[in-house]
């Protein structure tokens, strides 16, 4: 009988590390399309509500009509944006800074991303999510890469940027994909 050829050393370590990136990448889509339960809302208090409040910041009510499904809602009036999963938990919700040019209410989706350019305002930015076109002005999602606020929009300056804080901007960037929903409400 023969005896088996044994394998050298570096095949067993590409075959473990193969099997763990594997591993790892199964889990991290399951982890990604599973309820996301969290200690906030697994502590029922005297204000809880039938809507799930996984960090303190998304204790902001979300509007009425903004649909249903996994979305980025925007509220005009608020000036305020929302992300929602897929099982209508609100996962984040964040104050914004708008443009001179905003979208009109309605539904639209994310059409292209860009990691970083300079914003028509000169200031570098990054994470910038398109979604929709006002007057010849597109309008994105985006965040300041030194974090700070816009400066004030010159008198008759269009600017279709809606600008947020450094950590809401990646976690936005980390949740809408080309495709997504946003709904835009007053």
């Amino acid at each position: 009988m023969p005896v088996p050829a044994r394998l050298p050393s570096w095949a067993w370590v590409t075959g473990l590390t193969v099997g763990a990136i594997a591993a790892v990448t199964v889990l991290g889509v399951q982890a990604d399309r599973g309820s996301h339960p969290t200690a906030a809302s697994a502590k029922p208090s005297s204000t809880a509500s039938a809507q799930p409040t996984p960090t303190a910041s998304a204790q902001a009510r979300l509007p009425d009509g903004s649909g249903t499904g996994r979305r980025v809602v925007y509220s005009l009036g608020e000036k305020r944006v929302w992300l929602v999963d897929a099982s209508e938990a609100t996962r984040r919700t964040f104050t914004v800074w708008p443009g001179s040019v905003g979208p009109d209410p309605g539904t639209y989706t994310v059409s292209s991303r860009n990691a970083a350019t300079t914003g028509s305002d000169g200031v570098q930015i990054e994470h910038i999510m398109y979604f929709a076109a006002k007057d010849g002005v597109s309008v994105a999602f985006s965040n300041a890469v030194d974090g700070a606020s816009p400066p004030p929009a010159a008198s008759g300056t269009k600017t279709g940027g809606v600008r947020m804080r450094k950590a809401d901007g990646t976690a936005l960037w980390a949740f809408g994909t080309v495709g997504t929903t946003v709904t835009v409400v007053k």
